[in-house]
């Protein structure tokens, strides 16, 4: 409920601005063998396999299933010092991290930082897909591992 105040009275509100998102753009689970986790995602399930995509800067193979507005991301290690290889060997297979879609990564990214957020980004990278992406630290989000992504121009206007 607001107050009432008398007509003629100014008052300054204090705005927090806060980054747009647009929705989940997808949920990362890391697995050890993608081709056995497609079998239960895929074959089991039925989610459509859109396709596979080797990252070589983050040291993953990827495969996105559509399902609904948002899809599942499997994450393969193709090193075992990266960090999903890493993830898995401390805590097993799951989910590794919650990334949401977002308009502007580096927009998102000084929310984060104005925030106190511990970034593991500090500016975007490049993901899969050719999305703009940025970690922001598990320790520091209730030990969510987050991903702001940015679409890639091409895609963006799907």
């Amino acid at each position: 409920m607001t107050e009432e105040l008398p007509r003629g009275t100014a008052r300054t509100i204090r705005t927090i601005q806060t980054m747009r998102t647009a929705r989940i753009a997808h949920i990362g689970i890391a697995v050890r063998n993608l081709d056995e986790a497609l079998s239960l995602y895929h074959d089991t399930l039925g989610l459509p396999l859109q396709g596979r995509e080797t990252v070589e800067s983050d040291r993953v193979t990827v495969a996105f299933l559509p399902v609904g507005d948002t899809q599942v991301e499997l994450l393969e290690a193709t090193d075992p010092e990266s960090p999903v290889a890493r993830f898995i060997e401390k805590r097993g297979e799951g989910v590794h991290h919650v990334a949401f879609q977002v308009d502007d990564v580096e927009e998102a990214l000084r929310a984060f930082r104005e925030r106190g957020f511990r970034l593991i980004d500090e500016t975007p990278r490049t993901g899969a897909g050719g999305a703009r992406v940025a970690f922001v630290h598990p320790r520091s989000t209730n030990g969510v591992l987050i991903e702001l992504c940015e679409k890639a121009a091409e895609s963006a206007a799907e």
